[in-house]
């Protein structure tokens, strides 16, 4: 399960009621591959596609391909505020190292 943590939930619900689309999903999608693995993005997306994965948490659609949904099964979404900046940030607590750079442990 993917939860969306409570500051997440407030500041993805203000976003969309500022776009005045309060029923849209959040898609997740792989974004690339760095040395830590899979490296994943996040997206309004007004269309679900048949052959989507969809849940909620917290009040929040999210949405995601099926291939996506094996090798990200737990993790959270999370809003961060600091001294470089603000966002939405997704952690995975099971990243799959791809061994492509050497330097992986």
């Amino acid at each position: 399960m993917i939860e969306v943590t409570d500051r997440a939930a407030v500041e993805l619900k203000a976003l969309l009621d500022q776009e005045n689309k309060p029923e849209i999903a959040l898609r997740i999608f792989v974004a690339g591959v760095a040395c830590s693995g899979v490296q994943y993005g996040l997206a309004l997306d007004e269309e679900v596609k048949e052959e989507d994965v969809t849940m909620e948490s917290n009040g929040i659609k999210l949405v995601m391909a099926k291939d996506i949904e094996e090798s990200f099964t737990e993790g959270s979404i999370d809003f961060i505020e600091d001294e470089n900046g603000k966002g939405f940030m997704i952690r995975n607590p099971s990243p799959d190292g791809c061994g492509t750079c050497g330097g992986c442990h």
